[in-house]
């Protein structure tokens, strides 16, 4: 992605309007996960060390457009207060006479952080007028916020129309590995895909298909292709609509000399729940009144292996349902894999990135993505919206 950045641009004394993606998880106030805060501290003190004066935004949740107290960034800006070590101002608005004010009063180094910016219904629109306003605000704009580079709102795509528009050093790092591992891979490069849904993996799997030399396929969405090779699937999650895709995927790999690995044998359970009875099946002999909820061992044991033969390995979605403890062997053994082998590895957001955090083994990946839906929308091929908006070097 050939895109100018915050080196590529002089920021001294100027006001810098940094989109960044502060949307991190929250119980009774507290943050759970600071991940999302801490990776746009580079960028952030790359700003102030060389005198920018340096204005935040970011959305949290979905307020759809109205004021949701719960939704407030203070929390965000206190952590990050802690993490640069110096005082974060933080605005009670986004726009407005108030934060304009505020951001006249900033000095060299001081940092801004603005409110909620999906408490404006205009945010999500992409509407003009909020964009403009956004843009009065500053200078220079630049946008950090890899996970929302997928949409186009005022924030990430509308305000680049009206200031010189960069990316910060985490979506430097994220084109920049991401493009990589799809451009020009390290072979044999290896695709995990896993999930609940073949539909939310479709274009996924479609690109990888001309891309990888293997396809590890897990999770809810291997049963439909279980499905396809006319086996007994039982009550497991299936898409009976997408069965002739998932067929046809499987044919396009052996065209392709593609290898597309399916689980051999199943952790099946009789109800959803922690305490459920299981037992593993070969893939063909799954009970009529169970359901498939993780790959079984003897796949634990290929996946690993196709693992610790590759040079690249990118994952995205779980093996099964990793958050009940019985049924997360199967995403742990994944992990472990690719914590074990000396590929290099980018996990893309979203679920794979909680598990690894869960199993305590995200220092031992290359790359953790921070964007679950950008990533994705990547790995498809698509353009991001947020980043298009960007100047070309």
């Amino acid at each position: 992605m050939n895109k100018k950045s915050v080196r590529d641009v002089e920021v001294s004394g100027k006001r810098v309007f940094v989109r960044v993606d502060f949307n991190v998880p929250m119980e009774n106030g507290q943050i759970t996960d600071d991940t999302r805060i801490r990776e746009t501290v580079p960028t952030i003190q790359y700003l102030t060390e060389r005198g920018a004066k340096v204005i935040l935004a970011s959305h949290m949740g979905r307020p759809k457009g109205q004021v949701v107290e719960e939704l407030r960034l203070t929390a965000a800006a206190a952590r990050l207060s802690e993490l640069l070590g110096k005082p974060v101002a933080k605005a009670d608005e986004a726009i407005g006479d108030a934060v304009k004010a505020q951001v006249a009063a900033l000095n060299n180094g001081d940092v801004l952080l603005l409110e909620n910016v999906r408490f404006y219904a205009g945010e999500e629109k992409n509407d003009a007028e909020l964009a403009k306003a956004f843009a009065e605000l500053a200078d220079l704009y630049v946008n950090d916020a890899f996970g929302a580079a997928h949409r186009a709102h005022a924030s990430t795509e509308g305000i680049a129309h009206y200031l010189p528009a960069v990316s910060g050093l985490l979506m430097e790092k994220e084109l920049d590995v991401l493009g990589k591992a799809l451009n020009n891979p390290e072979r044999p490069f290896t695709a995990i895909v896993g999930g609940a849904k073949v539909k939310d993996k479709i274009d996924v799997i479609n690109n990888l298909l001309n891309l990888a030399d293997n396809i590890i396929i897990g999770g809810g969405l291997s049963y439909t292709f279980l499905k396809a090779l006319g086996h007994e699937i039982g009550k497991s999650l299936v898409d009976n609509e997408k069965i002739d895709l998932a067929l046809g995927f499987i044919n396009k790999a052996k065209e392709k000399g593609v290898n597309f690995l399916l689980p051999v044998d199943i952790v099946v359970t009789d109800d959803f729940s922690p305490t459920a009875n299981t037992q593993i099946v070969e893939r063909d002999a799954i009970p009529a009144d169970w359901e498939g909820i993780d790959i079984g061992p003897k796949t634990r044991e290929i996946y690993a292996k196709t693992i610790a033969e590759s040079k690249l390995v990118v994952w995205n979605g779980p093996m099964g349902v990793f958050e009940i403890e019985p049924f997360s062997h199967g995403t742990r053994a994944v992990a472990e894999a690719c914590a074990a082998t000396s590929a290099y590895t980018v996990i893309g957001g979203g679920d794979s990135a909680a598990a690894v955090e869960k199993f305590h083994l995200a220092d031992k990946m290359d790359h953790i993505s921070t964007g679950g839906g950008a990533s994705l929308e990547f790995m498809e091929g698509k353009a991001l919206p947020g980043v298009v908006a960007l100047n070309d070097k």
